[in-house]
């Protein structure tokens, strides 16, 4: 058997970029043989092993057939997505570019390989490596972007499997720049296949006075950026992205006032997440974000009932975790707004002190009570908790 270093790899090695992970190459071995020496099976469709001890992925080459090594090694590079992952690093250190990947990365140029057609998903991974590059002054090639808006136009493109565009999604989601990837696929006419809901919104205007961007879509993008900078989890940054989903769906002759757009925008979101096959707790989230955004920005103007019927809806007595996560998303909304990026949002303040002492309340019940009239009492005590701490806030 021959190693040889192939993929991102070799790219960040020749960018002088820390190298996380190594994939391999392998020739002169079979399935069977890779198995006898311990190597473990996670892939069938190009026969991927994980090494027995380095857990590192091992491939055999693509394609056909042959005795010649050489011609095997390259085969396996022309199948791939872009041509600066198509370079292979030989056991005695030469490297194997038959697309020259190398002039690319000194171009700082994201250009397709002839494998890239044969799997629309790589459009996604497109939009994800010139997220990923954009600091570097990496540009999609000309040629490249006219592949790929014909691709994501096809049919093809939009009967990928939900699971594959998710796995892609979430790493845009964590990847340096989501706001980039997004506008990318967006740019590639890929976004309005995939997310037709969030493509509406843009050109979708909002009143001045509280949005100075005007466009939703912008504002969308905007509030994303500000979820980066708050948390690294893909959850909130989803659902700060999808907050205002239901302004897309607002009649033309009612802009720019988007009057009930919370409901429609969590059934949008409800129904995208589970298009796209989104996780749970990543649904959940988002779709009580469209939901409840509104109620979280008025949170000393809502009524102290209003309050508790905010939180049982999240359910954040017993998961107290949700709350957390919404205000994030909150506070994002609030400073993706041209001038509004290091307002302070005390509301996030105010609910968070009113959840712990609702969850550090504890009633001291008559003993005459039963049934649903504990449950009527409890909640007289934590309306009173909320109308105390609500008087202490805007007393100050």
């Amino acid at each position: 058997m021959r190693h040889y270093l192939v993929g991102g790899a070799v790219r960040d090695k020749l960018l002088g970029l820390p190298v996380r992970e190594r994939d391999w190459l392998v020739t002169g071995a079979d399935c069977e043989t890779l198995l006898r020496s311990g190597y473990q099976p996670v892939g069938k469709s190009f026969g991927i092993f994980l090494h027995p001890e380095t857990k590192e992925e091992h491939a055999l080459p693509r394609g056909e057939a042959t005795t010649d090594e050489h011609a095997q090694v390259v085969r396996d590079l022309q199948l791939r997505d872009l041509t600066i992952n198509a370079i292979a690093l030989s056991p005695e250190g030469e490297y194997i570019d038959p697309l020259d990947g190398r002039r690319d990365l000194q171009r700082r140029l994201l250009r397709h390989a002839p494998g890239f057609r044969e799997d629309p998903l790589r459009i996604l991974r497109l939009a994800r490596f010139a997220a990923r590059f954009c600091s570097l002054g990496f540009r999609i090639a000309d040629e490249t972007l006219t592949l790929a808006r014909q691709m994501a136009a096809g049919t093809e493109f939009r009967l990928l499997a939900p699971e594959r565009c998710w796995k892609e999604i979430e790493k845009g989601l964590t990847g340096s720049d989501p706001v980039r990837f997004f506008s990318t696929l967006r740019a590639l006419g890929a976004l309005k296949s995939l997310t037709p809901e969030l493509e509406r919104l843009f050109g979708v205007p909002q009143p001045e006075r509280h949005h100075p961007e005007i466009d939703t879509g912008v504002h969308s993008l905007l509030t994303l950026r500000r979820a980066v900078e708050l948390s690294p989890d893909s959850a909130v940054r989803l659902a700060a992205l999808l907050h205002d989903l239901g302004k897309g769906t607002t009649p033309e002759a009612e802009w720019p006032r988007h009057i009930g757009h919370e409901g429609r925008g969590a059934a949008l979101v409800e129904k995208l997440c589970r298009r796209v096959k989104v996780p749970t707790r990543h649904r959940e989230l988002a779709t009580l974000t469209a939901e409840l955004h509104t109620h979280c920005h008025r949170a000393l103007e809502l009524k102290e009932g209003t309050v508790l019927k905010m939180f049982k809806r999240l359910d954040a007595l017993r998961r107290p975790e949700r709350l957390h996560d919404l205000l994030l998303a909150c506070t994002a909304d609030l400073r993706g707004r041209p001038g509004y990026e290091s307002h302070s949002y005390p509301q996030a303040d105010y609910l968070t002190e009113v959840l712990e002492e609702l969850r550090a309340l504890r009633p001291d019940l008559p003993p005459q009570l039963a049934g649903e009239a504990v449950g009527r009492f409890i909640d007289r005590q934590r309306i009173a908790t909320i109308a105390r701490l609500r008087r202490q806030w805007q007393a100050t």
